[in-house]
């Protein structure tokens, strides 16, 4: 094989094979994007035959099931058997066999493997699926084609898509694409548009992590002469024209005066004329435009290559919205400003929200999303009902995780995100994802890039391995308003959320509504000012007035089951990482008399939602 500079995935694959580790390797993750080999761009399967097996190996022969066998190299004493040519898969592995057994430094690429030796159960597989799988996990002894110096390479995107009993052999070995690398990115921009100069090659190198090469290279091609020729024009005649609607008109002159020059332009629409210069900024104006396409192409080819299964968060506000929770916004804020200035150190691993629902857990998560200032996605429902296809995605979403960095991860309703660990009833793909999710948070060359925040109300549903120390290090608990000083910070809060016009002063109204609401969570209070500001609509009335707060606060009936919120508060106490995030009533509990309240609860509850 060449010793050319080559990706790190393809100098693993050269230097296990040298080792004679194996001669069957399989290639997995970011398989179907391109290959920037000198300049150029490249498949991964021209990648393997021009450039990493070109020079040690005399035949090369590449198959998938639905265009059969092709050769992108064969040495003249090979013949090219009928079977070769045959549609049948059990007939062209045969012949393959034969390709690799009889002769000497030949390589066999074996695309769509999955499509070849699909994952299932073999009973209930064709019986073709089930040859395959037995012919190539049988390759994997064969003495003939490791003493003959050849290869057979899989490729594969998923690994949980291909036979377990080809991805677990020994005799086999697994390398992984990983998306690509920063140095990676910045030669597919470079590709893309070779007028870009360092600098920008580099923060285009930056923004696009977590896209694939070509989508890069798609996204910052500059348009055709053409195009930027017909823009360039728009602006000029932009730039003399006067009146009403001068956009709509300047493109539509653009599109009339196509070849002629600046100044036959300016004689033929304002003669004697002198227009202005084009702005000095068209080219910043660019770079922006370029920048929010982007963003907006990230986001979209992200969720779309995730099949809906993350979201990506914009948060529309910081902490400045977020009432009372001082101690907590505190301890967030040193997080945030630890990240953005590189403290790695000073950065969990994860967060835990925990505490009863209408506490403000994702309003105060995508409001630390904000402070930080770094991409945020929500992952949605990952679990599917098909063999394997769980374990598929949650994949899919790491490696879209890992190759974006910079990121907050945000799972809401963890407990149910990641089920029970006991795996009843689903074949074990609980504990499985599990055991991948712990693996992943715990990883700590993803400290201060990749930050999980994790929300329940049932911490108790939570795997206990998931809740230590370097995974989510942070626990912090979410409690309902213990006084009428908290009451009146989210409620001035949620006016300024709302936007809700008042001259009120809660202080004033401290017994008549602070007090009322005392126990009660952000979300009934933010109910309360809303039926306020109904009361104030339905009288038309332009601010809302004292008397509509206070009788709002009478009239509010909330739904509750009390219990079940005391266990809930009780177990966020219970998971906290500090007592100075708690209040005084639960600071002051010994762990003996929490244990012993938190058992009458549980008992009481029992397995309620």
């Amino acid at each position: 094989m060449t010793k050319a500079i080559l990706p790190s995935w393809a100098d693993e694959l050269r230097s296990r094979y040298l080792r004679s580790e194996a001669s069957i390797f399989v290639l997995h993750g970011n398989v179907y994007d391109a290959v920037i080999s000198d300049g150029r761009i490249v498949t991964l399967t021209e990648f393997l035959g021009e450039v990493l097996l070109d020079q040690s190996k005399e035949t090369i022969a590449v198959y998938n099931v639905a265009t059969g066998v092709r050769f992108l190299k064969r040495a003249p004493t090979v013949n090219v058997d009928e079977a070769l040519l045959s549609g049948d898969k059990p007939r062209v592995l045969a012949a393959l066999e034969r390709l690799l057994v009889g002769g000497t430094r030949t390589a066999v690429i074996l695309e769509y493997a999955e499509a070849i030796a699909p994952a299932g159960d073999p009973n209930f597989q064709s019986e073709a699926d089930r040859a395959a799988l037995v012919t190539l996990h049988r390759w994997s002894f064969l003495e003939e084609i490791e003493r003959s110096d050849n290869i057979v390479i899989l490729i594969a995107e998923n690994l949980t898509e291909l036979a377990s009993k080809l991805v677990s052999n020994p005799r086999v070995a697994v390398v992984e694409l990983p998306m690509p690398d920063r140095e990676e990115r910045n030669a597919a921009v470079r590709v893309a548009d070779k007028r870009l100069d360092d600098k920008d090659v580099a923060r285009y190198g930056e923004i696009t992590a977590g896209l694939k090469a070509i989508q890069i290279i798609s996204i910052l091609t500059p348009p055709p002469a053409s195009e930027e020729e017909s823009r360039q024009r728009e602006d000029f005649i932009t730039s003399i024209l006067t009146g009403p609607d001068t956009a709509e008109r300047a493109k539509k002159i653009a599109a009339l005066t196509a070849g002629l020059s600046h100044d036959e332009i300016a004689k033929l629409i304002a003669p004697g004329a002198q227009p202005a210069s084009i702005p000095q900024d068209r080219d910043a104006r660019a770079r922006k435009e370029v920048d929010a396409l982007i963003a907006h192409r990230k986001r979209e080819i992200l969720e779309r290559e995730c099949f809906g299964l993350i979201e990506f968060v914009e948060p529309a506000h910081g902490f400045e919205v977020v009432g009372g929770m001082d101690e907590v916004k505190k301890d967030l804020l040193v997080i945030a400003n630890s990240i953005r200035n590189g403290e790695t150190s000073r950065v969990p691993m994860g967060v835990l929200f925990t505490g009863p629902m209408g506490t403000g857990k994702t309003f105060v998560a995508e409001a630390f999303a904000r402070e930080c200032g770094l991409t945020t996605i929500k992952l949605k429902n990952f679990r599917s009902k098909w063999v394997g296809a769980t374990e598929g995605n949650l994949e899919k979403i790491l490696n879209v995780i890992r190759a974006i960095g910079q990121v907050v991860v945000i799972i809401d309703e963890g407990d149910r995100a990641f089920g029970n660990t006991d795996g009843e009833g689903d074949g074990g793909t609980s504990s499985r994802v599990i055991a991948r999710i712990k693996e992943f948070m715990s990883d700590t060359s993803n400290r201060g890039r990749i930050l999980f925040l994790v929300m329940t109300n049932r911490p108790d549903k939570l795997d206990v391995d998931l809740k230590r120390a370097g995974r989510l290090d942070r626990k912090i608990p979410f409690l309902y308003s213990q006084t009428a000083e908290e009451v009146e910070a989210v409620a001035n809060a949620l006016l300024k959320k709302n936007a809700i016009v008042t001259a009120v002063n809660f202080v004033a109204l401290r017994e008549n509504f602070s007090q009322k609401l005392i126990g009660y969570s952000n979300a009934d209070v933010e109910a309360v000012i809303l039926m306020a500001n109904d009361d104030a609509a339905r009288a038309g009335a332009t601010t809302v007035s004292a008397d509509n707060f206070t009788h709002a606060a009478s009239d509010y009936f909330p739904s509750r089951d009390s219990e079940m919120l005391e266990y809930m508060e009780l177990l966020a106490v219970f998971e906290s990482s500090s007592r100075r995030l708690l209040p005084p009533k639960y600071a002051a509990m010994t762990p003996d008399e929490l244990d012993l309240r938190m058992r009458a609860l549980r008992a009481v509850v029992g397995s309620r939602r």
